[in-house]
């Protein structure tokens, strides 16, 4: 039932956005009674912290099982750029831009998300970290992660604006670029 409610309130984010999302609409959609989705979820930013964690967590385990792929690539950096770069697509970064924004205005919510943030923040850090353990311990190696991450999403933000793919592929093909000139002079300093 939990992982009901937690896909449901994703698919409300997506669909209706922050403001639109209730808890009534999240358990219709689930299909539980709302006394149900109170029991596992009192509050609406419980919820919706909570399906932000539930799919960080899958979003992990899907790139994970590309760790020995990437680690046997040609092209360990560019590939995994291009996870990265994949793993933002779809309703998990949609859902969780939502929660950001919201977050601004909505004290409860933004107290949530300083807690969900970091984790899974750092669940796409331990996975730069296993692509390339050597370069791991560089004192730069998180803040490039870091800026990869801010790369893409203002990347995928932007493009919401005018939802030309061309334009996304372009803006993406010269970022990826930039970031492998980035992380390249990482694995070749000290």
């Amino acid at each position: 039932m939990r992982v009901r409610l937690l896909d449901a309130t994703v698919d409300c984010l997506v669909e209706y956005g922050y403001a639109g999302t209730t808890t009534t609409r999240v358990a219709v959609r689930a299909g539980v009674t709302r006394g149900a989705q109170v029991h596992h979820f009192p509050t609406k930013a419980d919820l919706v912290t909570s399906a932000i964690r539930h799919l960080a967590e899958k979003r992990t385990e899907v790139a994970m099982a590309e760790l020995d792929r990437l680690r046997a690539s040609a092209d360990p950096v560019g590939d995994a750029l291009q996870l990265l770069w994949e793993m933002h697509q779809g309703p998990v970064f949609t859902a969780t831009v939502e929660l950001w924004v919201a977050s601004r205005t909505d004290e409860d919510l933004r107290r949530q998300m300083a807690l969900v943030e970091p984790i899974a923040t750092e669940s796409l850090v331990a996975f730069g970290r296993a692509v390339l353990p050597a370069q791991a311990g560089h004192t730069e190696f998180l803040h490039s992660v870091y800026t990869a991450m801010d790369v893409i999403r203002g990347i995928l933000i932007a493009s919401w604006a005018t939802r030309d793919s061309g334009d996304l592929d372009a803006r993406w093909a010269r970022a990826r670029r930039h970031l492998r000139v980035l992380f390249t002079a990482l694995l070749d300093s000290p």
